[in-house]
């Protein structure tokens, strides 16, 4: 059989190539064999063919091996990617904490810079009210109110005096928010995350103060959190980056001193997005009376609690000291003049006197001065009797030196003081 074979390139083959190739016999001899193997396959393309070398495609099968097996040792995968990348995992270690992941908490504080005169440093403060059955508007249906004052507050370089400027100009703060037909109860401020807020005795509302304007942020329900019936906020302070709001600290109990839950002795710790931890403190305020000698029937009142981060020590300045039992008329004779501390664990429990008792004059709110290492605390204290109402301001150190005497500042019942 002839083969006809056309190309646009002339090979030169051998004859022994052309015998293989055109007549289909096999290589006969050793000899044959290794030339065969040697020589390039041939492939067809179009009407030229196309000879590959063993040795080449060998070759290239090598390089091509090596090559995949080091992609597949030292290419990073997801995971390894994932575990090099540090802001992923502070992201996820936010997401497990509950942390927004849209900015580091912002500890500013005080919310504006002091003033240096020739008298000391200049504090911006505001005072926020609590009226009571007062609060509801006169004017406008479905409408309770609060005031907010404002003072200035200098404090000497050696921290030795304290002097306080108030006007009588206030901003008055309305919500339609009640329960029981009464709201606007304010009787705490406190900065937060760079942002100023305020807490509703009356309906447990966490309030952010923005333009002028409240603005509801969290509901605060009574005792373990599983109630119909706004948690009573007395105080509030921050602690490890998180809000921290209690209340009285007693058990709740009937006019006649009656216990009837233990609702009061919760405690509320908010995170920066608004979640809510409900924690029983009752062991730890029963701490601090069996330091005063008021467990029952006897009982402190508390309005005003802060951490500090300096000392890492709570303070409380009751409003209430008492060792009888509860009675409403009488407790309005029951104030207190003692500042009570204690580390963390309610342990190493300090009292230090303030000045004279003032049976009338109950603290109900207290702020360290800024820039004083928490040794300056500034003080509101409320009086309610028989009808009257007032309310004063106060300045002392931490070892019980007072700094400012009592001052009125005005008939209303102010129970929250922060520096702005």
């Amino acid at each position: 059989m002839n083969y006809l074979i056309e190309s646009s390139h002339h090979l030169d083959l051998p004859d022994t190539y052309m015998d293989y190739d055109m007549k289909g016999s096999y290589p006969s001899t050793v000899h044959d064999w290794m030339i065969a193997i040697r020589r390039p396959v041939p492939y067809r393309v179009g009407n030229a063919k196309l000879h590959l070398k063993p040795r080449l495609v060998a070759y290239i099968a090598i390089f091509a091996s090596a090559l995949l097996i080091l992609l597949v040792v030292f290419l990073p995968t997801s995971s390894s990617l994932t575990l090099k990348c540090p802001d992923y995992d502070l992201r996820q270690s936010q997401r497990q904490q509950g942390i927004s992941l849209l900015s580091p908490y912002n500890s500013t504080y005080p919310l504006s810079k002091p003033v240096l005169t020739e008298h000391g440093w200049k504090y911006r403060v505001a005072m926020i009210a609590d009226l009571d059955t007062n609060s509801q508007s006169k004017f406008h249906k479905n409408t309770w109110l609060s005031f907010m004052k404002f003072a200035n507050l200098t404090i000497s370089n050696d921290w030795s005096r304290i002097e306080i400027e108030t006007g009588s100009a206030m901003l008055t703060l309305t919500s339609t928010l009640s329960q029981g037909g009464r709201g606007m109860e304010l009787s705490e401020l406190v900065t937060f995350d760079g942002k100023l807020y305020t807490v509703d005795d009356r309906t447990g509302v966490i309030y952010l103060i923005k333009n002028e304007q409240v603005i509801p942020w969290v509901i605060l329900t009574d005792g373990n959190g599983i109630s119909s019936k706004g948690f009573k906020c007395e105080w509030a302070c921050v602690k490890d980056e998180k809000l921290y709001v209690g209340s009285l600290g007693k058990e709740w109990t009937s006019r006649k001193g009656i216990v009837q839950n233990l609702n009061p002795q919760w405690v509320k710790i908010i995170d920066r997005n608004g979640a809510v931890t409900h924690v029983d403190w009752h062991e730890n305020y029963n701490a601090l009376r069996k330091k005063t000698g008021t467990l029952l029937p006897g009982y402190l009142i508390h309005e005003s609690a802060v951490w500090s981060m300096v000392h890492q020590r709570w303070f409380f300045l009751p409003r209430r000291l008492s060792k009888q039992a509860y009675d409403e008329t009488a407790d309005e004779q029951r104030a207190t003049n003692v500042l009570l501390s204690c580390n963390e664990k309610f342990g190493q429990i300090k009292v230090t006197q303030i000045g004279n008792v003032h049976p009338t004059h109950g603290y109900s709110t207290f702020k360290f001065v800024p820039g004083t290492q928490d040794t300056v605390i500034i003080a509101l204290k409320s009086e309610e009797d028989n009808g009257n109402i007032a309310s004063y301001i106060q300045a002392f150190n931490i070892n019980g030196r007072v700094l400012l005497s009592e001052t009125k500042i005005g008939d209303k019942k102010f129970e929250g003081i922060e520096f702005i």
